[in-house]
């Protein structure tokens, strides 16, 4: 919500206009990113490009499951110490930093980012691996091979000049340092200069518009080329609004971009697309795919970072921004340079070789996205602001009147009183503790924004206790408190660092301390980049002060993770036994997804932002950030009833779905528009919630395995290579394939490309369309294209409830869409939405299966006979099935009635099947099965 502010005495006026460039730095205006990308050109000038490093003799040391060495500059001859540390999954973590040096780096991002710490990565049994050496030509190499599974994996050392080949069934699959960019500027003492000549070269000193960062440190950045050898498309390091498929930025050529790809958490305002430019949030994980494998690289390090890709081309060509179409192009390689401010180099190749086992590998490292609560995978309504307790109770009645569903209304900044967090504006919310009353009455919940920035005033308690503890970061003298200029005005920013800090700021939460708060309310993290309006670049100076002594360029990317932590672990402690909490942020990194969902921002009111926002929420979830949206509408500007039409009808297949709005834009809740614009998107937001039963149990399982909940096409289809940058459709778990329609022509027609050899269905009509098949649909506004994958069981709720509290007790309707075998499979999982009694085994999860003859549900290998299962049970003993549909059968005219069995007794219900243009629906009424038990049900 960024806008540049005047500022006096007070906050006086917020301008506000497109995106100005000259408030974010280039490459060129970073001092770090300018030398190596310096030095890169030159590496690339060479005929044969030979880094400067080597192994120093004799320093290789292999211990049984990590490997050591120092490696030396030719030049400088300060050691660097090299550890390789190799993982059960066939994950290999490369750390380097100096052997001895002269000041620590800031080595705490795995402490905050992996799993308990990093204290227990899976590292391989050290019976598993073997390490050989050889000299040939006057090279010697180390090579050091086991088994995961099936697969074979090795890791290839050179001594002279130092590089790494990862080995995948002994082919080469990431290489690093082959191109001899790898650069490390070694901590040192500031030279003495005998004039006053300016430092150039922006080691020491580094100046940005008014702003100049003092460098106490001196250089310390590092950069490492890394090589996806045998592929041409890579994928995620968001947050960027560039391509699905990332676009060159070196070499030029037709939509090649002239910048790196930036990760620096910045608030952007009205950030532009198709740019590689820096936003909210930072992901360092890029994955590589081909038809043949998928591996992928974590670059751990939360300090600014630069990211450049360039292919190796035998054609085609890389274009189109948000286009329909698969791409084009060949290439024997992806190179990329991955260049960093400060702290350690610290690197994980996943090897894969299936997209399915990068994100197990990652998931290993960094925990999976963990079960969120269920409300909060229904429909969000927000805007900036809902002016007072009247109109919010005004709009959940609408909501209710105009029998749309939601689940949770939005508070923005406006609700407080001056901008003081965790108070409210009594004037316009005389009792809150009534509103949420009201809310919950209907099985809504509310969510106030609660922004990192804290309003100086003495007082104001959460400002007096914060300063009196010293719990604020600190300026660059490391003893006087940092100010800045947000929304309260002058703010001071709590240091999340400091573990006292952060769990005081969570405790603010409690319902003792968030004066008239119950548990009912949940809360949104914005502008926690951080977001300064009066400093470098809108965000926070690199040489302010942390906890510990570090500065502010070597956390700045875990910030906004750390608030959102803290946040969480508050809400989590506020009730006994725990709930799971729900909490949004804008800023986010590798890690993120433990404490809540993201969305992508600032977005407007274009039919471009619409399209853009499919490649943004993938790239999202194919970095791990699952639980991801757009903010429906636009934040920006002013949708016309199309625009908004359209944007719900694609926003419901966001995993975070949420309609918002800036304060200045005109009010745009769904009924509005009027008809027939209103039976539209209540519709699209009706058939999210019939199908919440899928999206949870998609939750579940990235739970267990870290698979996207919204995938890119190539993830189900990995050998079709049309597919590998197609951004015009999308797959919702395995099931699931939605094809929105983004153009602002009401009447258009679209190419459907259907994949594989595999049936697909129109979820609404059921019509079938065999694969391979290219097929155009003309459409007009109440069309849209979602067709279910042959071969799934999809589970729904077909009673339409005004919110999802009030459907968990409801029947279950099962969807069969059988294959060309005529069989199909599913899952569906349900447990309370609410508490962690899942854990403890409270939970349902149930097999479906369909063999053409015989559906069957069973246990999942998960469920266990605990106490807390049956109590479950039997809280779960009237949900039954009340409707079952089977899609697809050749054979379906002949069918007549069905036989059910559960608990050792049998019945015989009717059948009822009708043609359809290509098979059939056969459709059973009220089976009543039980949701929880073992039952089949026989056709014939």
């Amino acid at each position: 919500m960024l806008c540049l502010v005047a500022m006096a005495t007070v906050l006086l006026a917020q301008v506000c206009s497109a995106v100005k460039h000259e408030d974010f730095k280039t490459c060129e205006q970073s001092a770090f990113c300018t030398r190596h990308r310096a030095f890169a050109n030159d590496m690339l000038k060479r005929s044969s490009a030979t880094s400067p490093y080597s192994v120093v003799g004799n320093s290789v040391a292999f211990d049984g499951h990590a490997l050591t060495a120092i490696v030396e500059h030719s030049n400088e001859k300060v050691p660097l110490k090299i550890e390789l540390g190799f993982m059960e999954s066939g994950v290999v973590r490369v750390r380097v930093q100096e052997e001895a040096p002269l000041k620590p780096r800031f080595d705490e991002t795995q402490r905050f980012v992996l799993r308990d710490e990093g204290n227990s990565l899976p590292y391989a049994a050290p019976e598993s691996i073997e390490m050989a050496s050889d000299t040939a030509g006057g090279v010697t190499t180390h090579t050091i091979s086991y088994l995961s599974g099936n697969t074979s994996f090795g890791i290839r050392m050179a001594e002279s000049p130092w590089s790494l080949e990862y080995l995948v069934d002994g082919k080469p699959t990431i290489q690093l340092n082959t191109k001899g960019m790898f650069r490390f500027e070694h901590l040192r003492e500031k030279p003495v200069r005998e004039d006053a000549t300016e430092d150039a070269s922006g080691e020491w000193e580094e100046k940005f518009r008014s702003w100049t960062d003092t460098k106490p440190r001196g250089p310390e950045s590092f950069g490492m080329d890394i090589r996806f050898s045998g592929f041409e498309h890579v994928y995620g390091i968001p947050e960027h609004s560039s391509p699905l498929s990332l676009k060159d930025t070196r070499g030029g050529g037709k939509g090649a971009y002239d910048q790196p790809y930036r990760l620096y958490n910045l608030d952007v305002f009205e950030y532009e697309l198709d740019n590689p430019m820096a936003l909210y949030g930072s992901v360092p994980l890029m994955l590589a795919h081909s038809a043949q494998s998928t591996v992928g690289v974590f670059w751990m390090n939360a300090a600014e970072t630069w990211v450049d890709v360039s292919r190796q081309r035998s054609g085609g060509a890389f274009g189109g921004l948000f286009g329909r179409g698969g791409g084009g192009g060949h290439a024997s390689a992806v190179d990329t340079h991955w260049i960093s401010e400060s702290g350690v180099m610290d690197i994980f190749m996943l090897p894969g070789p299936s997209a399915a086992d990068v994100y197990r590998q990652y998931a290993e490292l960094v925990e999976p996205t963990p079960l969120p609560r269920e409300f909060s995978l229904g429909y969000h309504q927000c805007r900036w602001n809902y002016i007072d307790q009247e109109d919010l109770l005004s709009v959940s009645s609408k909501l209710e009147e105009h029998q749309i569903p939601y689940d949770v209304v939005w508070l923005d900044i406006e609700h407080t009183d001056g901008k003081r967090y965790f108070t409210w504006d009594q004037a316009k919310f005389p009792d809150p503790l009534a509103m949420q009353r009201e809310l919950a009455r209907g099985g809504h919940k509310l969510v106030n924004v609660v922004d990192p920035h804290i309003k100086r005033d003495s007082e104001y308690r959460i400002w007096k206790e914060a300063s009196e503890n010293g719990y604020f970061v600190k300026n660059k003298d490391g003893t006087s408190d940092l100010q800045g200029w947000c929304w309260p005005g002058d703010s001071n920013w709590i240091d999340y660092l400091n573990p006292q800090a952060s769990k005081w700021i969570g405790e603010q939460f409690h319902l003792d301390k968030y004066n008239q708060s119950t548990t009912d309310l949940f809360v949104w993290n914005d502008m926690n980049e951080p977001a300064v309006f009066n400093g470098p670049e809108i965000t926070m100076e690199k040489d302010s002060k942390h906890y510990g002594g570090w500065e502010h360029r070597d956390v700045h990317n875990i910030f906004g993770m750390l608030y959102h932590k803290a946040t969480a672990d508050g809400l989590y402690t506020r009730e006994t036994p725990a709930t799971r909490p729900f909490v949004l942020s804008r800023a986010y990194f590798a890690g993120s997804q433990r404490y809540g969902a993201v969305w992508t921002g600032d977005n407007t009111a274009e039919w471009s932002h619409l399209q853009a926002s499919v490649p943004m929420v993938l790239s999202n979830n194919i970095a791990g950030m699952h639980f991801v949206g757009a903010d429906v509408g636009g934040f920006f500007g002013n949708p016309d009833a199309n625009l908004l039409t359209r944007w719900y009808q694609l926003g419901i297949w966001y995993p975070f779905f949420r309609a918002h709005a800036h304060i200045d834009t005109k009010r745009r809740e769904p009924w509005l528009f009027g008809e027939p614009y209103l039976t539209y998107i209540r519709d699209a937001i009706r058939e999210r919630y019939r199908l919440l039963p899928y999206w949870y149990t998609l939750f579940r399982e990235a739970s267990l395995t870290g698979m996207p909940i919204a995938r890119p096409m190539w993830i189900e289809f990995p050998a079709e290579q049309s597919l590998f940058a197609a951004q015009d459709s999308f797959m919702v778990g395995s099931s699931i394939m939605v094809v929105p329609a983004m153009d602002p022509n009401v009447d258009q027609a679209i190419e459907v490309s259907f994949p594989s050899q595999e049936n697909w269905y129109d979820m609404k009509t059921h019509a079938l369309y065999a694969a391979p098949l290219k097929r155009q649909f003309a459409l007009d506004l109440s069309t849209t294209l979602v067709f279910a994958r042959g071969g799934s069981i999809i589970p729904a709720r077909e009673r339409q409830r005004s919110s999802s509290a009030l459907m968990k007790r409801d029947p279950f309707t099962i969807y069969v869409y059988v294959d060309r075998a005529g069989a199909a499979s599913g899952r569906l999982y349900l447990d309370d939405g609410e508490t962690y009694d899942y854990k403890e085994g409270a939970f349902i999860e149930r097999e479906l299966t369909f063999d053409g003859v015989k559906l069957a549900s069973r246990a999942s290998p998960l469920t266990k006979d605990t106490l807390a299962y049956s109590a479950f049970l039997d809280r779960m003993a009237r949900v039954r099935v009340e409707r079952v549909v089977i899609v697809g059968l050749g054979n379906g005219n002949a069918l007549t009635k069905a036989t059910v069995r559960e608990n050792g007794k049998e019945h015989e219900i009717e059948l009822s099947c009708k043609d359809l243009a290509s098979g059939s629906e056969c459709v059973i009424r009220d089976p009543a099965v039980f949701i929880g038990g073992d039952w089949d049900i026989l056709l014939s």
